[in-house]
């Protein structure tokens, strides 16, 4: 007999969403809680971060994250990355800067062997306090939408329709 459990997937969206652009994380996650995911699909507002956030990244299988970066790229870009440790996380900004590094190396030190996958999205780290995405950060939050949507479900390719957009 099989065991028709599915693995547990967590997809992770961190930030502050009154801080604009860098809130793009939950932005995304929000998008995602509208489509139809099958079971064992859990997607978490992570906020700022912090260690409560322990817990459902070792009780997941697999991870993806997705966060706002202050790096050097253009405003707007996406990147796929593999982070380790600390080391390997790039710049993040605001309340989560340490939290989510010290928490990706709690999670490997305590034994978390399960690869994270994040989607790290360049914004401008100086903006307004705004509930709203800038228009070239909305764009990349709605590609990083269809991006993990298409690692959830390879075998699916069609384009996800305007109703999972992000507001």
């Amino acid at each position: 007999m099989t065991n028709s459990t599915p693995e547990k997937t967590l997809v992770l969206g961190l930030g502050n969403v009154i801080m604009g652009d860098e809130g793009v994380g939950v932005h995304v996650v929000r998008a995602l809680e509208q489509c139809t995911l099958p079971a064992g699909i859990e997607c978490l507002d992570g906020g700022t971060g912090g260690f409560v956030l322990l817990g459902p990244l070792q009780s997941a299988e697999r991870i993806l994250l997705i966060d706002a970066t202050a790096d050097e790229n253009p405003i707007g870009t996406v990147t796929r990355t593999t982070p380790k440790f600390s080391r390997d996380y790039p710049p993040t900004l605001t309340a989560h800067d340490i939290g989510v590094k010290d928490l990706l190396d709690a999670f490997y030190i305590q034994g978390g062997a399960r690869e994270v996958i994040l989607y790290a999205i360049t914004i401008n780290p100086l903006q307004s306090i705004s509930m709203d995405l800038s228009v070239p950060v909305k764009a990349a939050a709605e590609e990083v939408v269809r991006r993990v949507h298409e690692e959830l479900f390879p075998e699916v390719t069609a384009v996800l329709d305007e109703q999972h957009a992000i507001a």
